[in-house]
């Protein structure tokens, strides 16, 4: 294997276990990135010629290595992807009594560039790096191996593979998959689309929140923005919620919605509504008309997906958030989440005292959480927590 040289001290955030190395802190003059395949594996090395690890390189991406141990001269192959892959399985048996997971979490599990969501028989992929494409045939073979799925699908149609120089693309890479996978969660069954769903075709990293926000539903008139297959909602008709109202944009995640609902709700029953449209003006839209509601979750896709949307990105926070408070009742709850990695936790607390403070309420926090335990956080890489939810309750008058 060739050797990846670091400038004098860039070894040192590596030292402590990140994973991430940026073209401007390689030695080009000592290992010229385009001597590089896409894809290839190198032993990255500190100025002083002290190994740090083994990673694959990618001259034509900013992060122009990915670590993915700390041997020296180890190449990404069967063997390796084996081990891994192994030991994020054998975590989550442990933790969940059905196959129902997310099995793969790139860095969280050292395997940077794949991600893989287990629906019992169904594995659905995502590999976003030219580095783990270049070992697409021995990850699908040994998932094959490990899960004996029926079908395998790729779903590597995600932007950040351009960003790698790597073409958009689904494919079924084993067996058959179907358009649609089933799923139990918290004891709540779901049905999503796989193959025209969005990403892997459901968000396993909220089913901890899901579940702390049904707790607070039971007899409760509930509203689920940015609902898509009515994963929030489903769990409080699976809670006794009295009536659910699912929002989206798409009718196709709305119809999915109703679906769900009507196979988990329980003998009292509970009204189902719909409806259609974009969620920041059709709350608006419901506060002008009156409508309240006892408990919501917000739950909107990444508003800032890239640094310089950040104050546009927070702003969009602080409406949604606003908009939620003044829809709720006094006393009533309110469960805002944030996907976007750029929000910290306590910028989305203050998004909530400043939504609060527009609204003319107060809040109390009962909850903070974030992402599963199927999506382990690598403590040397912020970038791993990505999700923040508060549940909080909200106090008209003061």
């Amino acid at each position: 294997m060739k050797q990846l040289i670091l400038k004098r001290g860039e070894d040192k955030r590596l030292r402590v276990g990140h994973l991430w190395i940026f073209s401007n802190e390689v030695d080009t003059k000592e290992s010229p990135l385009k001597a590089f395949e896409p894809g290839e594996c190198a032993t990255v090395v500190s100025s002083k010629g002290q190994p740090v690890g083994s990673a694959y390189v990618n001259p034509a991406s900013l992060i122009s290595g990915r670590i993915y141990t700390t041997a020296a001269d180890t190449p990404l192959n069967a063997d390796l992807l084996r081990e891994r892959l192994a030991r994020a399985m054998e975590l989550r048996d442990a933790m969940f009594g059905a196959p129902y997971y997310r099995l793969a979490f790139a860095e969280g599990d050292y395997l940077p560039g794949l991600v893989v969501d287990r629906y019992n028989d169904i594995l659905v992929a995502q590999i976003s790096t030219a580095g783990m494409e270049a070992v697409k045939d021995d990850v699908v073979s040994v998932l094959a191996d490990l899960c004996a799925p029926a079908g395998i699908l790729l779903r590597n149609d995600m932007g950040s593979r351009d960003l790698e120089g790597l073409p958009r693309y689904t494919e079924t890479a084993f067996g058959t998959v179907p358009a649609e996978i089933s799923l139990v969660e918290n004891g709540v069954h779901f049905t999503a689309p796989l193959t025209e769903g969005q990403k892997t075709g459901w968000f396993y990293d909220q089913r901890v929140n899901r579940a702390d926000f049904a707790r607070f539903c039971t007899g409760k008139r509930v509203l689920d923005a940015f609902c898509y297959a009515g994963s929030f909602g489903c769990n409080a008709v699976w809670a006794g919620a009295s009536e659910v109202t699912f929002l989206d944009a798409s009718q196709t995640a709305l119809d999915y919605a109703v679906r769900n609902a009507a196979q988990n709700t329980p003998e009292a029953g509970c009204s189902v509504d719909t409806i259609v449209g974009d969620a920041l003006d059709t709350l608006q839209q419901l506060k002008d008309s009156g409508r309240r509601f006892d408990v919501i979750c917000v739950d909107p896709p990444a508003f800032i997906k890239r640094k310089k949307a950040y104050h546009d990105g927070l702003a969009a926070y602080q409406r949604v958030n606003r908009l939620a408070m003044e829809l709720v009742e006094d006393g009533g709850i309110v469960m805002s989440c944030s996907c976007s990695q750029h929000l910290s936790a306590e910028d989305l607390n203050r998004t909530l005292l400043h939504a609060a403070s527009k609204s003319g309420a107060h809040i109390q926090t009962l909850i903070q959480g974030h992402q599963g335990p199927d999506h382990p956080v690598h403590p040397a890489m912020p970038e791993t927590h990505y999700l923040k939810s508060f549940c909080v309750r909200v106090f008209k008058s003061r």
